[in-house]
């Protein structure tokens, strides 16, 4: 397949070029700073783009057998500003938009696009438990969420299959929200963020990457899917977990307060979660390599 990502430098979009390239996939990369990638992705094409402009890059899109949109400003890196929410916000909603944009000015359409999302869409709470089908959140994760959604299903109008990812927390080797939570492990002063009691809906990279995948090729996948493993945690059993794992002490939590100095509303991110669970991804016949906490925090950490 002929193939364009947008997001590809993240987290989760550079195991997953790995993955397609490995598959045999043509990629076209779209960057916002094609001179930094370099030859990074191999044969793969780069184009460099502005996320929120239409332009010339906007041609690549024509042709292709799918695009895949992972590209957005990350959460909870800094404090939630009204500019810095004005940013994640835009980065979302008009990023999606050009990319739709593209879509509908393709001479050749694009037979899918697979769009990220996240689980913020549900809003918080420590006792509800959340699926597919629940309802969208009020704050302002959840009308970040809805309006990015929103962006990316309007490409149906040009006869486009739509399939949105929301992303629980993505966890891997070497970055991601693991790799921010190692440090004080290993320096034996883990342990849980905040009361502990917020839920803590993690996912293994290689599900996610997994997961993307089948939604190129199963052509009766559109809509919502969840990308979270069907076993949440909250956050005292996470930290538990991996002290056990790492053979460190859990015991030493991180006070609200010092994450709310640091992030401001942003902190609400680690401090509330949600309890999310993957029903129509596993009705989809979607099979999870990493359903419980431990064995996938042993096969991320060697």
């Amino acid at each position: 397949m002929k193939i364009a990502i947008a997001g590809a430098t993240g987290f989760v979009g550079s195991r997953l070029v790995q993955q397609l390239q490995v598959q045999g996939h043509q990629l076209i990369i779209l960057t916002r700073s094609p001179q930094q990638v370099g030859n990074r992705f191999g044969q793969a094409q780069i184009v460099g783009y502005n996320p929120l402009k239409s332009g010339e890059w906007q041609q690549s899109i024509s042709g292709c057998d799918a695009v895949i949109n992972l590209a957005g400003e990350p959460i909870a890196e800094k404090r939630w500003t009204p500019a810095q929410k004005r940013t994640i916000l835009e980065s979302r909603q008009i990023g999606t938009q050009k990319i739709v944009e593209a879509i509908s000015l393709a001479v050749i359409k694009p037979p899918v696009l697979i769009n990220a999302s996240a689980i913020g869409y549900y809003g918080t709470s420590e006792t509800s438990k959340f699926d597919e089908t629940s309802p969208a959140g009020t704050d302002f994760l959840a009308e970040v969420c809805t309006a990015w959604e929103t962006a990316a299903q309007a490409a149906t109008a040009s006869g486009t299959r739509v399939v949105i990812i929301r992303l629980g927390i993505v966890l891997g080797e070497n970055g991601g929200a693991l790799g921010k939570m190692l440090t004080p492990f290993s320096a034996f002063v883990g342990g849980p963020i905040g009361s502990g009691n917020q839920w803590f809906s993690w996912v293994h990279r290689d599900d996610v990457v997994k997961l993307i995948i089948q939604a190129l090729s199963e052509t009766n996948m559109q809509g919502v899917y969840n990308a979270t493993a069907p076993s949440p945690v909250t956050m005292t059993e996470f930290a538990q977990t991996l002290g056990t794992v790492m053979n460190r002490p859990s015991w030493l939590p991180v006070p609200n307060f010092a994450l709310e100095a640091l992030l401001g509303e942003g902190a609400i991110v680690v401090l509330q979660g949600q309890q999310v669970v993957p029903t129509r991804t596993q009705a989809q016949g979607f099979e999870f390599q990493n359903t419980t906490l431990e064995p996938a925090l042993r096969a991320i950490l060697g």
